[in-house]
Parts: C-alpha cells; sequence; structure tokens
C-alpha cells in the first residue's frame, strides 16, 4: 500500500517536503499526488527544479499538462486559495504548509469525504507544518512523542522547526540531569515574513526593517511549544529569539540549571550516548570548528556542538544547530511514513 500525500501551500516548507522525498530516497511506501499553491504551474516548476538555498533538484522536472511530471510520477497541480473549495485527489494525509491559517476548524475541510464533504476529495489526515493552535489532536516531536500519536487523531501539528531541535536535547538533560530552569536564545535565519528593504508589517515594527541588514529580536512562543511536548518543564524555561542575515540554517543557545551535578564533560557524554538510542537523524554531534553553511541541506533535527558545551558555577551551556528547512521537512516525511505503518 501506498501512502498518497498532498501538499497545500508550496513555499519553502512545501517544496523541501517533495524534494526530499525524492532525493533522500524516502518514496518508499509515499508518494506526493497534489500540491495547491497560489502560484501558477510554470513558476511551480521552475521552483521545483531550481533553489537558492539547496540547489538544482537531483532529477528530471517537467511540466506537461499543467502538471508535474517526476521520475514518472504525475503530481496534479493545483490553484486554489480557499482551502472550503479545494477539491483534492483522494488522499490520505495533507501536510498544510501554507502558513495562511492555523486553526482546527479550517483544517477539517481538507478531511473531504471523511468529514461529510463533497465527492472527489478524501484525506483521511491533516498534518500542520506548523504548531498550530493547542487544540489539534496532537503536536509531534519526531522522535520523542511520535509512537503516542492516537489512533483517532485527524488534525496534527509537526510542532515548529526550533521545537524538533531543542526538544530532543531537552528531554535527553532533563531524564539525566533533571532542568530546574533554562534560558533559550534561538539565533534564527531569516523568514519570509520580514521584508528585503525596510517595509510595512501588520504586527511587529522590528519586522518593517530589512531583514539582510540588521539582527532582528522577535517574539517567540517556544517555552509553551516545549511544554507541549514535555510538560514537566512548564514554568522553568524562558525563550528569545533573534533573526540574523542569512538565509538558512539557525542556532540555539542554552543554558541550563540541574538538580543533579553535571559539568560539560558529563552533559556530551548523555548527548553522545542517549543519540545512538533515538531514531536516524534525530540528535547529532559534531566536535569540528562548523560554521552555519556547514550545516546546510543537514537532515538532522539537532547537532550539538560539543566543543561549545560550557560550565560555570553549576549553570551549564549547550549549543545546537539545525537546518530549519530540510531537517523539519525530513521530520515531516518520518511523521507520514509512521502514520502509514503503525496509524493506517
Amino acid at each position: 500500500m501506498t501512502l498518497r500525500v498532498a501538499i497545500n501551500g508550496y513555499g519553502r516548507i512545501g517544496r523541501c517536503v517533495l524534494r526530499a522525498a525524492y532525493e533522500a530516497g524516502r518514496r518508499n511506501g509515499l508518494r506526493v499526488v497534489a500540491v495547491n499553491d497560489i502560484a501558477d504551474p510554470a513558476t511551480m516548476a521552475h521552483l521545483t527544479r531550481y533553489d537558492s538555498t539547496h540547489g538544482r533538484f537531483p532529477g528530471e522536472v517537467e511540466l506537461v499538462d499543467g502538471n508535474l511530471h517526476i521520475e514518472g510520477d504525475v503530481i496534479e497541480l493545483l490553484n486554489e486559495p480557499d482551502v472550503a473549495a479545494l477539491r483534492w485527489p483522494e488522499v490520505d494525509l495533507v501536510m498544510e504548509c501554507s502558513g495562511a491559517f492555523h486553526d482546527v476548524v479550517t483544517a477539517r475541510q481538507h478531511l473531504g469525504s471523511f468529514e461529510g464533504g463533497g465527492v472527489g476529495r478524501g484525506a483521511k489526515r491533516v498534518l500542520f507544518s506548523q504548531p498550530a493552535q493547542s487544540d489539534v489532536d496532537f503536536t509531534i516531536v519526531y522522535g520523542v512523542n511520535h509512537e503516542n500519536i492516537p489512533l483517532d487523531a485527524k488534525v496534527l501539528s509537526n510542532a515548529s522547526c526550533t521545537t524538533n531541535c531543542i526538544v530532543p536535547v531537552l528531554k535527553v538533560l532533563d531524564d539525566a540531569y533533571g532542568v530546574e530552569a533554562g534560558a533559550i536564545t534561538t539565533i534564527h535565519s531569516a523568514m519570509n515574513d520580514q521584508p528585503v528593504i525596510d517595509s510595512f508589517h501588520h504586527s511587529d515594527l522590528r519586522k518593517t526593517r530589512s531583514a539582510m541588514q540588521s539582527i532582528i529580536p522577535v517574539d517567540t512562543a517556544l517555552a509553551k511549544g516545549i511544554t507541549r511536548i514535555l510538560p514537566g518543564l512548564a514554568g522553568k524555561l524562558e525563550a528569545r529569539a533573534i533573526r540574523v542575515p542569512t538565509v538558512n540554517v539557525s542556532a540555539m543557545d542554552i543554558s541550563l540549571r540541574f538538580a543533579r551535578a553535571a559539568d560539560a564533560a558529563a552533559v556530551n557524554d548523555a548527548i553522545i550516548r542517549e543519540s545512538r538510542n533515538l531514531p536516524v537523524n534525530v540528535l547529532g554531534y559534531t566536535r569540528e570548528p562548523l560554521a552555519s553553511c556547514d550545516i546546510n541541506h543537514d537532515p538532522r533535527s539537532a547537532v550539538v556542538d560539543l566543543e561549545q558545551t560550557r560550565e560555570i558555577a553549576g549553570l551549564v551551556k549547550v549549543f545546537v544547530w539545525f537546518d530549519n528547512e530540510w531537517a523539519y521537512a525530513n521530520r515531516m516525511l518520518d511523521v507520514a511514513q509512521y502514520l502509514h505503518t503503525h496509524r493506517p
């Protein structure tokens, strides 16, 4: 049986999901059958072939009769901005990557005939590529809680790229030493809600400034996102975020106080040991003197720089890299394949 996947929203994550399905040999048991976006088919095909961050698509991409043809697969291209008006072909899972909404009510419109919708629609589940509202049926960080997805869950969230990075690290260290308190700074590449040159932003004056000319503090709900997955850390974490003028790859600077004694070496030992017990590509580490460009196109959710771990007066600092596009898209595929094999 093949898991039939549709992608709604063909931006950075949507395109990375499709590309990763082919490039990383992830198509076994999974096939993207439809993509919906506000862009026209010619633009969608062009942006599939060429990517400024991840390079050229590794396979042949053709546009035939308004649909994508990739390695013998035909992917139907749709151009419907209204979710309620979408008529998907029969699909098992919609990856909701548009970023246009985050509420469950709208997401359930993807469910189509499984929710009493019209003929020709048929998604069984929806997976948000963002935290979405807290009333989703389940929020997943692959490698930490994916085995707990309820059998009847239909509207799911893949959390955020930052949550996917930090939660495996926090889980390992909390289990080993007991996190009493922590402060997290996310150093994040520029995103598409920032202008290239100074321009209006509807809610944040800092985001009116050019993404490529400034380091810009932004609001973050990361601490709330973490406690959705690790409720035992509620009230113990404070988080802030800054955007920096790079196009991809981000980092997290974490300061933690533990209930049990742990120095830098002990923390690194726990990361190394537990990384082997987690699914592949969830938690990695390095001792090499890397810069952010070296993490580009890395599929791992988190890559701890062991040489940057520090300890002073009982406070331990940990530094973690992550490709906020590619790693996250690969976790979307991991969740999809888990649903296919364990939650059919």
